[in-house]
């Protein structure tokens, strides 16, 4: 860190200010990559599980799980 005369300081306070903040952006994107990876990875065993499962189910209970998704799924807007 530099040594800033009285009328430097202004311009040091800038930079103290300037480089908090990027430290703290860059603190908080790290922690997005790292919730990301953690979403991506639970997304990808939760996939797995799901295509494992409806390979053992039976043909009735998908039938059922189409039935109960299509209630469910919100009325997606038709374009104008």
């Amino acid at each position: 860190m530099r040594v800033c005369g009285a009328w430097l300081m202004g311009g040091c306070i800038q930079e103290l200010v300037k480089s908090h903040l990027m430290f703290a952006v860059r603190e908080e994107v790290n922690g997005l990559k790292a919730r990301i990876s953690e979403l991506t990875l639970r997304n990808t065993r939760l996939e797995l599980e799901n295509t494992l499962l409806r390979q053992h189910a039976l043909p009735d209970t998908l039938a059922e799980l189409r039935r109960t998704r299509r209630n469910t799924e919100p009325d997606t807007p038709t374009p104008h």
